[in-house]
């Protein structure tokens, strides 16, 4: 095989809605106030009996389900997460098991927000290497059980969910190279720290790298999957934040693209941020099949991870 491609796509998200006005309740803020910095009206709350991994299960079930592949089939799962509540069976496994897998190779990512661009890369490295033939790659996080109700400046971003594709062998590849990196310099400016762990970051600083120093690395990822901006079908970057998305996908030239913002209603789900908007867009039919779509992943550990792939 010279490559894979995504197959097909699912996602879960909580029935609970968090709305702004809600959360003007429990700490200092407002619904204008979050409107108009990060542009989020509402997101999802897991209760307290959703994990990570139950939240992955019903993602991946519906992504395997849409796949028309056997379970049987898979034989690699990524997970991509920075929440999950146990180390051991890691949540990967958990799924596996829960789906009744047969013996594929199981792995937690964690690299945040950029998680799942990361995992998908990993995901299409392993086939082409002949290592796989079938993997699902799942982005969940239930960021909620990491937020500082008591700070309204990250508090007002977090909401649960999980997204997962099923990837392929292809004599066609539909997943492009990947451009990925960090500046493990700025690693600090978002952080998920002690006991128990807070969500914290320096907004202002995660703000300007993202708007000036990410567009150019968005661009060459397109030059390395050879697919101009203007022919992208759709742009899916990481849900941070309604003030980040518009400058960096203005910046990038996709003029032609549907630009993702599922940060509106769902808000910040790191990891899952990227499966979830893109299940949501596919689902509804809004991206022609083999379309090619930007998925671009950024945040925590001022990491980032990048590929071009064709809509399943």
């Amino acid at each position: 095989m010279t490559g894979s491609r995504v197959l097909a796509l699912g996602h879960y998200q909580p029935a609970r809605v968090l709305t702004n006005d809600e959360l003007a309740a429990m700490v200092d803020t407002s619904d204008e106030w979050i409107r108009s910095r990060v542009g989020i009206r509402t997101r999802r709350v897991a209760e307290p009996d959703e994990t990570v991994a139950s939240m992955a299960t019903e993602a991946a079930g519906k992504a395997l389900a849409n796949s028309g592949l056997a379970a049987d089939a898979i034989d690699l799962v990524l997970v991509a997460t920075c929440t999950a509540d146990d180390r051991s069976p890691n949540t990967a496994a958990r799924v596996a098991a829960a789906l009744g897998l047969a013996a594929p190779a199981t792995m937690d990512v964690n690299v945040v927000c950029s998680g799942f661009t990361h995992a998908l890369a990993s995901a299409d490295h392993a086939i082409r290497a002949g290592a796989a033939t079938n993997a699902l790659v799942i982005g969940v996080e239930k960021f909620t059980s990491v937020a500082d109700w008591t700070d309204r400046t990250t508090c007002v971003l977090v909401g649960d969910g999980a997204g997962a594709a099923v990837v392929t062998a292809s004599d066609e590849p539909g997943i492009g190279p990947v451009v990925w990196g960090s500046v493990p310099g700025m690693g600090h400016a978002v952080r998920i720290e002690g006991t128990p762990s807070r969500f914290a970051q320096e907004g202002q600083s995660v703000y300007r790298w993202a708007t000036t120093q990410l567009p150019p690395i968005a661009r060459r990822v397109c030059e390395r999957a050879g697919v101009a901006p203007e022919e992208l079908a759709a742009v899916v970057l990481h849900q941070a934040n309604l003030r980040i998305i518009e400058p960096v996908a203005r910046k990038l030239g996709a003029v032609n693209a549907i630009v993702a913002t599922d940060v509106t209603e769902s808000g910040n789900t790191s990891a899952a941020s990227i499966p979830l908007a893109l299940s949501k867009l596919v689902a509804r039919g809004e991206i022609p099949h083999g379309a090619p779509v930007l998925l671009f992943g950024f945040g925590g550990n001022l990491s980032y991870a990048g590929q071009v792939i064709r809509c399943p």
